[in-house]
C-alpha cells in the first residue's frame, strides 16, 4: 500500500500563484511516475502534469508555461508550482503515483484549488 498526502490548495485571485505538494509513504515502487490530475465539477478527471522517477516531465497543453512539476526522490514528494492562475484552473487536484512496471496506482484525497476572477 502507498499513502499520498496532499497539501497546499486554497483560494487565489486570477494571475496569482499556488504551490501544491504530495508526500508518498509506504511500499513505494522504485520506478514510478508521480502526477497531478484535476477534476472540475461535472467534468472528468484530467492529467495536469506528471514526472517520472528519472525526472521526465509531461504537461497538459492548458498549463504549459504556467505550471511546473518537480519531485524530491529522497522525500518521495512531488510538487506542483502553479503560476498565472486562471479561473478555469479551478478544480480539485489529485496526486497520483503509479508503477512503471505493473498496473498499480494510488490516489491522494484531493485538494481544492479555487481561482477567482
Amino acid at each position: 500500500q502507498v499513502q499520498l498526502v496532499e497539501s497546499g490548495g486554497g483560494l487565489v485571485q486570477a494571475g496569482g500563484s499556488l504551490g501544491l505538494s504530495c508526500a508518498a509513504s509506504g511500499s513505494i515502487f522504485s520506478l514510478n511516475v508521480m502526477g497531478w490530475y484535476r477534476q472540475a465539477p461535472g467534468k472528468q478527471r484530467d492529467l495536469v502534469a506528471r514526472i517520472s522517477s528519472r525526472g521526465t516531465t509531461m504537461y497538459a497543453d492548458s498549463v504549459k508555461g504556467r505550471f511546473t512539476i518537480s519531485r524530491d526522490n529522497a522525500k518521495n514528494t512531488v510538487y506542483l508550482q502553479m503560476n498565472s492562475l486562471k479561473p478555469e484552473d479551478t478544480a480539485v487536484y489529485y496526486c497520483n503515483i503509479r508503477s512503471q512496471i505493473s498496473s498499480q496506482e494510488y490516489w491522494g484525497q484531493g485538494t481544492q484549488v479555487t481561482v477567482s476572477s
